[in-house]
């Protein structure tokens, strides 16, 4: 199973070591699923996690994280665009990688926001959760 994380599950496993987003990324590189990473999105990662102010995390160990998603993910170029297809155009660039990668799901808290996407081109956005439930991370 392909996925890609959509950058609100990544700050909020930044946040805190109790969701499921933090249960999801523990997860990567054990084999029991495929991240999905492009250029844009380990750019954006980035940005949006150190100008958060309430992570706790130091910029190095942001940069460990970002490095080691780097090494286990899936690296995918972006042939073309299909912009614009979702109201937010930063969600577009995560639709274009799902796409692109082939990805099974966008995990996102925004499930809705992603709605034309599974409409128009039958990629499905899901939360941190249902994801895990998928796999049997969770109950």
């Amino acid at each position: 199973m392909k996925i890609v994380i959509d950058t609100n599950v990544f700050i909020s496993a930044l946040k805190s070591k109790r969701g499921a987003s933090y249960r999801l990324l523990k997860l990567i590189g054990t084999g029991r699923f495929a991240v999905s990473i492009s250029v844009p999105i380990i750019f954006e990662y980035d940005d949006v996690a150190k100008r958060r102010s309430m992570l706790t995390l130091t910029e190095q160990q942001i940069d460990d994280i970002i490095n080691y998603l780097c090494l286990t993910g899936e690296q995918t170029t972006i042939f073309y665009l299909w912009r614009p297809v979702l109201s937010d155009p930063k969600d577009d660039f995560v639709l274009e990688l799902a796409v692109n990668a082939s990805a099974d799901f966008i995990v996102t808290f925004n499930v809705k926001d992603f709605q034309k996407g599974k409409e128009r081109l039958g990629v499905e956005a899901i939360t941190p959760q249902e994801f895990l439930q998928k796999i049997g991370e969770m109950p």
